[in-house]
């Protein structure tokens, strides 16, 4: 029986299976893990961009009315890619039954589209089950390609596996129902010593019918997994080296950071950091596993740890993250803000429309909330408006420096302001997490701030935590 220990869920991203190349360099890293002595399970994203070009398909079959010539060409293309893809990856009696597997998946496809083309209707049911097609093929078509390699493989249709609500375009996963699936239809293969390959992102509601966890999803599905088989670790493979301490097309001197503490992982992938989904940490604190973030072209790099407790760092900050494209709403209502139920009637407001706040500022006249919800808007401004005046402000950041004990560092907030001092400052929460010390700025500000504040905090950074030998290497190049 194989120790669950051993049991590594590797999470392959849309640029890690992108052609028949990246497939191969992911073969590559599996059959590496195996040579280890793990048991690796593998889950994929589509293959980069397909899940845009399936949302056009969409798009254009709704938008034309009848006409669902545009839709039917954005997928004929895919087929061809995919065909493509899987004839340079597996030959023979092999290729001709992946073959037909593709053509049976996109002929569904193209039925699918020529319904919505034809009743003029679009539900987030139909959306779901689109959307579903790329990582359907992407798993088909890599699982194909390791038994072609020799490695011991089975497909797993992820629909069985993922149960969620019925809750179309962001499902809730089921967990106990998901570990229950794992036990009895996953790990009977892993023990049997064959690699079990999955899509990620899609899932299946109670009634069979196919739902999506979410744009990222892929990385919730990783854990998921890794959960329900409490696997020894989880493995997020992507296009680069770990989590940094900020984006690299900002400040190209960022630095990798070697390891990180789950809360401080969750803070900056929520608040903008793109290399994982916030959600993906949640399964795998739960059951205290490791989760690596790592780069499936530099397999050989350490890549980023996440663990339940990081190591202590000399430095007050691990990173700093950016979420743009957010609005400031101002609410205010003197004679109403402190009277009882005030507060909860300004949040149920943000609760009906399913609307995320980042962060709250109150007054004593006012309350100041931040939210990237633009679609819902307009009508949440004209529900506040029955209640409080209401004014808002689009086009503004927020910046976000996540550091153990941030409150224990004296004098923290004054380096921080001061480093941006020319900055203009709109909002400031430092609130109940001792990790995260989060600003609104305009956007245009961000750029500027940012590399400021790096070169303010990473200055002499830990070596025990930062990777600073790859500063000094570009340094002397």
């Amino acid at each position: 029986m194989t120790p669950r220990s051993s049991i590594v869920v590797m999470k392959f991203g849309g640029t890690s299976v992108e052609d028949a190349v990246a497939i191969a360099r992911t073969i590559s890293i599996v059959e590496g893990r195996r040579r280890r002595g793990l048991a690796p399970v593998v889950v994929v994203s589509a293959m980069s961009k397909v899940t845009d070009a399936l949302l056009a398909c969409s798009a254009a079959a709704h938008a034309g009315r009848g006409d669902r010539e545009p839709a039917l060409e954005i997928s004929s293309r895919l087929r061809v890619r995919h065909i493509e893809t899987a004839a340079r990856l597996v030959s023979g009696p092999s290729l001709t039954a992946l073959h037909k597997a593709i053509d049976d998946h996109f002929d569904s496809l193209d039925e699918l589209l020529r319904g919505i083309a034809a009743v003029g209707e679009l539900t987030p049911r139909t959306s779901d089950l689109i959307v579903s097609f790329g990582e359907r093929l992407s798993s088909l078509i890599i699982a194909a390609a390791f038994v072609e390699k020799g490695i011991a493989a089975a497909h797993v249709d992820a629909r069985t596996i993922i149960r969620t609500d019925g809750h179309h375009g962001k499902a809730a996963p089921q967990e106990r129902a998901i570990e229950h699936t794992l036990l009895t239809h996953v790990l009977p293969t892993i023990e049997e010593g064959v690699v079990p390959v999955m899509g990620g992102f899609i899932g299946a509601s109670e009634s069979g019918e196919t739902t999506t966890l979410g744009r990222g999803g892929s990385d919730y599905t990783a854990a998921l997994v890794g959960g329900g088989l409490h696997a020894g670790a989880i493995e997020i493979w992507t296009d680069v080296n770990g989590i940094m301490t900020t984006d690299p097309r900002i400040v190209p001197e960022a630095l990798r950071v070697k390891t990180i503490s789950f809360e401080e992982a969750a803070e900056l992938a929520y608040f903008g950091a793109k290399v994982l989904h916030p959600a993906t940490i949640l399964p795998a604190v739960q059951k205290n596993i490791p989760v690596l973030v790592l780069n499936s072209r530099n397999p050989e790099n350490e890549g980023t740890r996440i663990t339940a407790i990081a190591p202590s760092c000399s430095s007050p900050f691990k990173a700093i993250a950016a979420k743009k494209k957010l609005t400031i709403i101002d609410i205010v209502a003197s004679r109403m803000l402190l009277a009882h139920g005030f507060l909860k009637m300004v949040f149920d407001v943000f609760d009906r429309h399913q609307c995320a706040i980042d962060m709250v500022s109150t007054s004593e006249v006012s309350i100041s909330v931040t939210v990237d919800s633009r679609e819902s808007l307009p009508a949440i401004c004209e529900d506040l408006a029955k209640i409080a005046d209401v004014k808002y402000e689009a086009g503004k950041a927020l910046i976000c420096l996540v550091g153990e004990d941030i409150r224990g560092h004296s004098g923290i907030a004054a380096q921080v302001f001061g480093a941006i001092s020319h900055v203009n400052i709109r909002m400031i929460s430092q609130g109940a997490s001792e990790i995260n010390m989060s600003f609104m700025i305009n956007e245009d500000d961000v750029d500027e701030a940012v590399r400021s504040l790096h070169k303010r905090f990473f200055v002499s950074p830990d070596p025990a935590i930062f990777d600073v030998e790859a500063r000094a290497v570009t340094s002397n190049a």
